[in-house]
C-alpha cells in the first residue's frame, strides 16, 4: 500500500466495518462468507493491508451493497 492512499484505506475499511455492523455481522462471520481469515478481515477494516478489488467486490455482494456506496467515503471531523 503506498503511503498517499493510506487514508483512503482508512476509509474504506471504516465503510467496511460500519456495512458489516449495521447488518449484524461479526469480523468473523463476514470474513468466512467472503472466504478470508478474520485477521485479514481486521487488517483490511484497520488499513494495515490493501486490499484487492475482488476481495471488495465479495464484501459487497455479501452485505448487499453497491460499490459506490463502500466507496462512498464520509468526511470525519
Amino acid at each position: 500500500m503506498q503511503e498517499q492512499n493510506k487514508n483512503e484505506y482508512k476509509l474504506l475499511g471504516l465503510n467496511i466495518a460500519y456495512y458489516r455492523k449495521a447488518r449484524g455481522l461479526s469480523q468473523n462471520e463476514l470474513a468466512e462468507k467472503v472466504n478470508i481469515s478474520r485477521t485479514h478481515m481486521s487488517r483490511i477494516e484497520t488499513a494495515e493491508c490493501a486490499v484487492s478489488l475482488d476481495v471488495v467486490f465479495d464484501i459487497c455482494r455479501t452485505l448487499n451493497i453497491s460499490t459506490k456506496e463502500i466507496f462512498d467515503f464520509r468526511v470525519i471531523t
